[in-house]
């Protein structure tokens, strides 16, 4: 059975090697079967080959910033940042693992928004 420790590792070296546009790394995590889900969307890419295909065609300049990782056994979550072009839209990655690989992963998206002036008294802007 594969450690936490060893699944943690293996999504930090995911992440940043979709920061660093490194195709090759960035989809060595996945089974040959995977399956990516966009419910926002409504799309669903089953196969390593073109999930990783996917992002390769996809024209606009990418940077990932991971804001943490939790998970523990075959169920992991990634909160990160995505900017297309430098346009930001906050994300989730859920991702199912089986023998080691993301066997499912479903991702969020979510684009900024200004905040409320009912609660500007209660909060810390980040």
């Amino acid at each position: 059975m594969i450690e936490d420790r060893e699944l943690r590792l293996a999504l930090e070296r995911h992440w940043a090697a979709s920061d660093a546009g490194n195709f090759e790394l960035e989809h060595e995590i996945y089974q040959e079967n995977a399956v990516l889900e966009y419910p926002q969307s409504g799309e669903r890419i089953s196969g390593r080959r073109k999930i990783q295909e996917s992002r390769f065609v996809q024209p606009n300049r990418k940077r990932f910033s991971v804001q943490r990782i939790l998970g523990n056994g075959n169920l992991w979550v990634t909160e990160f940042v995505l900017s297309y072009d430098d346009v930001p839209s906050y994300a989730v990655s859920i991702m199912e693992f089986a023998n080691g690989f993301v066997a499912r992963e479903t991702q969020y998206f979510a684009g900024p928004f200004e905040p409320s002036a009912s609660r500007a008294h209660l909060v810390d802007r980040s």
